[in-house]
Formats: structure tokens, sequence, C-alpha cells
């Protein structure tokens, strides 16, 4: 009777609890359940007047505009392969500037993190002011220094061979600070016993990082990088909207997923045919995140998501 007892009090509703989650639980119904009743508008003839359920069905038809249209390997590879640099760098970069700030005082530290910090609460619009002012071909910083120190001139937004590393830089510029931000706080919950018994048995900087910093910020990388991956097929839409200013000639570049569904439902408006992309984006993202999540598995499992 007594166990009885106990497991009812241990079960019973917390009422006031359950309250405090209603606006949450809303929210997530909202945003992230109520929506997958629209994974069958890339299935169908969208027609507004007659709405989702009323609208004809129009099997694979969506999906073949897509996989037949020129357009479809050029943004594919825009996406898979921008965003893998982004991945790569951006999680190298964050690694080491956090092994840096480790090395500082915790007052040298606030002022670095307020420099990398705010950059990523910079909206992508002023940024592309920004990088239309050291780029511009009339008034442009750089292409004015250029000029005087008597070098060739380029025309940066007629010329989609610039703009890969134009928009990396950007990307890094804007996502490094945030990232290092988390793995410098991994660092700071490590025991700094360990480094003590390192130095004292004779082991220098690169040795202390390698066996002790390192090994203890894996789990971090490794999921940060798990996540990244699974966004491998969604882009920064403001970035690559916004930066290149829809400049029709650097599409070869800078044409992604997320801008070509944009222009395809403002120019053709035809809402079958972008949710049947987003669909697609979203498949393989799921895929992309189970192979790498399994192969993370078989060489640790501690690693894995899941």
């Amino acid at each position: 009777m007594k166990n009885t007892k106990l497991v009812k009090k241990r079960y019973k509703m917390n009422w006031g609890l359950f309250i405090l989650s209603l606006p949450g639980l809303a929210f997530l119904l909202a945003y992230y359940y109520l929506p997958l009743f629209g994974l069958i508008i890339p299935f169908k003839k969208m027609d507004v007047e007659k709405g989702i359920f009323g609208s004809e069905w129009s099997g694979l038809d969506n999906f073949k505009f897509f996989f037949n249209s020129p357009d479809m390997w050029t943004v594919t590879r825009n996406t898979i392969c921008l965003n893998a640099v982004f991945i790569c760098l951006t999680l190298v970069l964050s690694v080491i500037v956090a092994l840096g700030l480790f090395e500082l005082s915790s007052r040298k530290v606030k002022i670095f993190q307020t420099s990398l910090f705010v950059p990523y609460f910079i909206s992508w619009v002023v940024g592309s002011y920004v990088i239309y002012a050291l780029l511009s071909p009339d008034m442009g910083v750089i292409p004015n220094f250029m000029e005087k120190l008597g070098m060739t001139v380029p025309n940066f937004y007629s010329e989609p061979k610039y703009w890969p590393f134009i928009l990396t830089t950007s990307y890094l510029w804007k996502h490094v600070g945030y990232n290092t931000l988390i793995f410098y706080a991994t660092l700071m919950g490590m025991d700094t016993a360990q480094h003590e018994a390192a130095s004292i048995d004779g082991a220098n900087k690169l040795q202390r990082i390698r066996y002790i910093c390192m090994p203890h910020m894996m789990p971090t990388i490794v999921l940060m990088g798990l996540l990244m991956i699974g966004k491998i097929f969604y882009s920064d839409f403001g970035m690559f909207w916004f930066l290149p200013r829809n400049s029709g000639i650097l599409y070869s570049a800078t044409d992604v997923i997320d801008t070509y569904v944009f222009r395809m439902l403002r120019v053709m408006g035809n809402i079958g045919m972008s949710s049947a992309v987003g669909l697609y984006q979203s498949v393989v993202g799921f895929i992309l995140v189970l192979v790498t999540n399994l192969i993370v598995k078989k060489s640790n499992k501690d690693y894995a998501l899941f």
C-alpha cells in the first residue's frame, strides 16, 4: 500500500508547471506540428481559391519541374559546396580562437568577446551596405585603394569568380564569434587541475592543447558539426539575397536553393513548386544527419546524437 501511495504522489499532476509550459507548448504546436499538414502542398496543383484540400493532385509534377530545370544542378552545387566550406572553416577558426581566448586573462577576454559577438547581431541588410561600400566600382574603398596602387580594378558585382571568397569571408565574420563563445564556455568548464598537473610534468602549451583541451572539446565540436551538417541544404537566405544585391549575372556563384525558391515563388507564384523544393531540402538534410550520425556512432558512440 505504501508503495502504491508513493507512486501516486510521484506521478501527481503539477498544474502550476503545466500552466507555465502552455505558451511553449502552443508555440511548438503552431510552428512545428500544425505546418506538417502542408506536406501535401508539393503534391498538389495549388489553387488559392480552392485551398489546400480542394486543389487537384498533381503527383510528382512539381518535383519534375525542379529536377528537369537547368538551374537544379547549379543551385544544389552552390548550396552544398559553399555550406561545406562554411562548416569546415567556421569550426576550425572557432576552435582556434576559443583556445586563444582561453590563454588570455579574464579582463582581456571580455573585450574580445564583445568584439567577436557583435557581428552576430548585425543584420545582412546592414552588412550588404557595408560590403557595397567596400566593393562598389565607383566609390568602394577597395577599388579606390587598388586604383591608387596602379592595379587593375575588377567590377566585383559583375564577375562571379570573386563571390565564393566574398561570401565565405562575410559568413565567417558573422558566425565565428558566436561559435567561439560556445567552445570557450566548454573550455571554462574544464578542470584546471589537469593543466596544473601537466605543467608540473613538463608539458608545453601545444601538448596541453592536444592532450587536454581537444579531447575535452571534441564532443561539443562533433555536436556542432552534426547540427551544421543537418542544415547544409539550408543557406543563410539574407546573406545570399542581400550581399550580391540579387544580381542576375552572379547567379552562377551566388544562387542557392533558398534564393531560387523565393525567386520562383515571387516570379511564378507557384506555391506547389516552391513547396516541393522545400521538401526536397528537408528530406536530404534529414538523410545527411542520419548518415553522419551513423558514421560518428561507429567511430565513437559517446559523440553521437542518438
